[in-house]
């Protein structure tokens, strides 16, 4: 039997993306993205309606996201959906459900430097991937050791 679990959404960031670390010290970012829809109802009137979506991003890539993009900003996101439960403290049975990403594409305003891609590569961690990315800024990112941050300063655009 074949199934699909994939999501991908175009929105706006509500809030920076928050990195914080596992007991174990894996890297976790966690943020929203809101989503409009515009759409005519029965009478001819013009609506819009926002979906806010819960976003989660795992290792390296958190990381990455964390340094790239802030509130605001709109953002392409890839990935899966992922339901989690708890029992709160009044006894009921919670539910959320989240994105889990695996790719990402900042979105940047018109007459703003080109936007670049990452995804989630499972065998070797995260890896740039080609979008509208010169080779010099993959050439900049690669040369990053993993404990350092990347600095938009050194990418020469």
């Amino acid at each position: 039997m074949i199934s699909l679990n994939r999501a991908t959404i175009i929105g706006n960031l509500t809030k920076d993306p928050e990195v914080r670390y596992t007991s174990n010290g894996q890297p976790v970012a966690n943020f929203s993205v809101a989503t409009n829809r515009k759409y005519k109802n029965a009478q001819g009137d013009l609506q819009e309606d926002t979906e806010f979506h819960d976003v989660v991003v795992w290792n390296k890539l958190a990381e990455i996201i964390s340094q790239f993009v802030k509130k605001g900003q709109k953002i392409y996101i890839e990935g899966r959906l992922k339901t989690r439960s708890w029992d709160a403290p009044d006894g009921s049975k919670r539910y959320k459900t989240e994105i889990i990403t695996e790719n990402f594409v900042p979105l940047t305003p018109k007459g703003e430097p080109s936007s670049f891609s990452y995804s989630a590569d499972k065998t070797q961690g995260t890896s740039p991937t080609h979008a509208t990315t010169p080779d010099v800024i993959t050439d900049k990112i690669n040369e990053k050791d993993n404990n350092e941050e990347i600095n938009l300063d050194d990418i020469p655009f």
